[in-house]
């Protein structure tokens, strides 16, 4: 096969995938193309890429799965090649095909092979015709696998013939549910993949899910990158994959290796792909399926070889032999990556899309982030919610441990819920920590690790909690506007104030007695604590706490409730004092006319929440007035309609001056 030249690549995708294969093609000196759906105008990935080509506004068919527009772009964009990352279109023979039509080389195998392990029943056939193991299995119409519903080997499983992550996929623990499940998970299969056809096979319980990263070229080159396990998923989907496998002996480990390379050379395989087996307690393994493109996880096996997949894809795709021997390849140590998703643990691991207002990267020896995101922003309800991946390395698994425990507590993400304090249990959990798992961990764990979570929050100070809070409310403008100069800003004062801070639902009562010089000192509950500040910087806060240093990180969400990070943790805090006082007295002033609010005291309007016309509730914050140095809620005392606005933000007003008019 002769040579090709690449010089501009078009990514088809979105997210963490594309922000990836940006920067390889930055290293190799190529060209980056990215798409982008109108919902993603400010997404990091088009940010990132040399151009940009929108795909317009729509659903998912109308832009990121639509062929014709993905082909298009790269048409006018003059590229050389389309990588399709992974998802989307990354299995779909009709890209691949496009692309030859239209003279693109499509990074990644070919549409044979694609179709050929995509549909997970012929996969099946190839591997039997090869000698490869595979489960006890049965497919045909509903009705001829009913006819054999007195003789399958129970629990069995059922799969989406052309499906993937899970999806459609239900166990059948007695032959009397088969019936309603194989309906339940045909209609599945349809909605999801577009195609109803599904297979049954027997379940394995309590298996190890493992599988082997291959390259293949086009001169009959196949290796294997060593395997990856995967048995932690929740929902049928992985949350953490590691390498080595902690399960397998190393005669295992060499079979299932040269099995999936056995099945490569059968197929003529060409690129990157995934060999995924399950394994049995004792050490068995079947043939479960294979994944024709990159996979999520493939940061693992990158940092345990040293070798750039996506680099091997592109040389591949060129034609030319790929740069490593199944000799050359000797890995170090032991990786183990970690899914970060926005989704709620405690609430079935929902997707929780929403706003991030912080977002700080770990800066740990031997990780590695691969993200979605780079700061504040929106998270989309239309995508998967995984937003960004950590992987760590060490010399052991003990080491790799060691280092995600420490990198997952550094890692900030303020805004939404997500799963990272659940990982954070997870992998102090001592039956993980023991290998002690298959692919249920998640299920059968959930109890102890929700509880697990629910100690670390616990066994924080809350009163810490309340002396960070308190040096971020008093200087929040200030430290935004003027970090290096905060306390000139502030100025001095010295007087008893009391108020109340709200953390996490819980009051605690605070005394202050001096703010000075960047110190505040007084009491919270009955405690004595002396705060210092020492530093701020994009929404770190480095302050010393009744003698000890500390990095804290504060942001404030659209509640205009500050999140405060303490010890890897996030917390929500605010002041009651200012609501209530702010509320007391407009329900004072609006004894006589409850339609006219004023100022509750002489200041500067810093914050409008309101347009005329909006209707506003008890409680709801509507203006935010700034008197000495502090923010004041204006907030309304029941449920009213804005009539009229009288102030404008930055507009200097008195304690005689209306704000607003309700009706």
């Amino acid at each position: 096969m002769n040579s090709k030249r690449i010089h501009k690549v078009l990514i088809a995708n979105r997210g963490e995938i594309a922000v990836r294969i940006i920067k390889t093609l930055r290293k190799l000196h190529i060209a980056s193309v990215a798409v982008f759906a109108d919902n993603d105008a400010n997404a990091l990935h088009r940010r990132m890429a040399d151009e940009a080509c929108p795909l317009g506004n729509g659903t998912l068919k109308d832009t990121y799965l639509n062929v014709r527009k993905i082909i298009d772009a790269a048409l006018d964009a003059g590229a050389d090649a389309i990588h399709p990352g992974y998802g989307f279109l990354s299995e779909s023979p009709e890209l691949v095909e496009a692309c030859e039509a239209n003279n693109l080389i499509f990074i990644g195998p070919d549409a044979q092979s694609m179709c050929l392990m995509g549909n997970k029943i012929e996969a099946r056939k190839v591997a039997i015709k090869n000698g490869i193991p595979v489960t006890f299995g049965t497919m045909g119409s509903h009705d001829d696998i009913m006819a054999q519903a007195d003789t399958l080997p129970y629990p069995v499983l059922i799969k989406a013939a052309a499906g993937g992550g899970g999806k459609g996929m239900h166990i059948v623990w007695k032959k009397e549910d088969l019936k309603d499940e194989l309906e339940r998970a045909s209609r599945e299969a349809e909605k999801y993949f577009g195609d109803g056809t599904v297979f049954v096979e027997q379940y394995i319980e309590n298996p190890r899910h493992i599988e082997v990263q291959v390259l293949a070229d086009h001169f009959g080159n196949v290796i294997h990158l060593h395997e990856r396990e995967c048995t932690i998923q929740r929902r049928y989907q992985k949350i953490i994959e590691e390498s080595p496998s902690p399960t397998l002996t190393e005669d295992r480990r060499q079979q299932l290796c040269e099995t999936a390379v056995k099945l490569c050379k059968a197929i003529g395989y060409r690129n990157a792909g995934t060999v995924e087996f399950l394994v049995d307690k004792d050490l068995n393994f079947y043939f479960l399926e294979m994944n024709t493109r990159i996979q999520v996880e493939h940061p693992v096996t990158e940092m345990r070889t040293g070798i750039d997949i996506v680099e091997e894809q592109i040389r591949i795709a060129r034609g030319k032999e790929m740069g490593w021997t199944q000799d050359a390849i000797q890995p170090q140590g032991h990786a183990i990556e970690l899914r970060i998703y926005a989704e709620d643990p405690a609430n079935g691991f929902l997707p929780t899309p929403g706003k991030v207002t912080a977002y700080h990267e770990p800066q740990v020896r031997g990780t590695r982030v691969d993200s979605s995101i780079d700061g504040a922003c929106q998270v989309s309800e239309a995508y998967d919610p995984m937003i960004a991946k950590l992987t760590c390395h060490g010399k052991d698994r003990q080491t790799a441990l060691e280092t995600a425990r420490q990198a997952l507590r550094e890692f900030i993400i303020q805004g939404l819920t997500t799963n990272k304090a659940y990982l954070w249990e997870v992998v102090k959990d001592e039956d993980f920590v023991a290998n002690k798992i298959d692919t249920s961990f998640c299920a059968t764990h959930q109890e102890t690790l929700m509880k697990a979570m629910e100690t670390s929050r616990n066994n924080q100070n809350v009163n810490d909690i309340v002396a960070a809070f308190l040096m971020y409310d008093f200087c929040k403008k200030q430290v935004e506007q003027h970090p290096d100069n905060v306390w000139e800003e502030i100025g001095y004062w010295r007087y008893q104030m009391q108020l109340t801070v709200e953390v996490e639902g819980k009051k605690v009562p605070v005394s202050i007695k001096a703010a000075e010089a960047g110190k505040i000192s007084g009491v919270i509950g009955e405690a004595p604590f002396v705060v210092e500040f020492i530093q701020y910087d994009n929404k770190q806060l480095k302050i010393m706490l009744n003698g000890r240093t500390e990095m804290v990180y504060c942001s404030v969400n659209d509640e205009q409730k500050t999140i405060v990070n303490f010890h890897g943790l996030n917390f929500t805090c605010c002041r009651t004092d200012q609501l209530n006082e702010s509320w007391d007295y407009a329900c004072k002033e609006m004894l006589n006319d409850k339609t006219k609010l004023v100022s509750p005291m002489p200041g500067k309007v810093v914050k409008i929440n309101v347009k005329e016309g909006d209707e506003v509730k008890e409680g709801t914050i509507m203006m935010v007035v700034e008197a000495m140095k502090m923010e004041n809620n204006i907030v309304a005392s029941g449920t009213a309609k804005v009539k009229k606005i009288l102030v404008a933000e930055g507009q200097m007003v008195d304690n005689k001056m209306q704000l607003l008019e309700l009706e």
